[in-house]
């Protein structure tokens, strides 16, 4: 019997839907952190609010493709639920507090420089 080298976590979405999530292969997962690249350039709280929404959505498209439709993924999340998909898919744990921290460094640099 194979070996699965990766995790397997199951989430129920806002919409009641069950779904299995696991991290993204290596073809979508060069998507992901392309666009991922992305959050430095966003400075407003509503453009970050889209791209982890965006980037959520490529996450969880990749395995169930009736989540490319952008309404129907909106119904069926929540941001936690999509930090979440973020983490498992992804690998990014965007509430983590080195995270945090370094995010905060970078727009005091950022904000330094203005």
């Amino acid at each position: 019997m194979a070996t699965s080298v990766y995790t397997v976590e199951e989430i129920v979405l806002q919409d009641g839907t069950e779904v299995t999530l696991k991290p993204l292969n290596i073809k979508n997962l060069r998507r992901f952190m392309k666009k991922f690249k992305e959050i430095d350039k966003l400075k407003e709280d509503d453009a970050v609010v889209d791209f982890l929404i965006e980037v959520g959505q490529l996450c969880l498209s990749s395995l169930y493709k009736e989540y490319e439709d952008t309404e129907k993924f909106e119904d069926a999340v929540d941001m936690p639920t999509v930090h979440k998909i973020i983490e498992i898919c992804g690998g990014v744990k965007l509430n983590d507090p080195e995270l945090m921290a370094a995010a905060a460094a970078v727009m005091e640099q950022q904000a330094g420089k203005s």
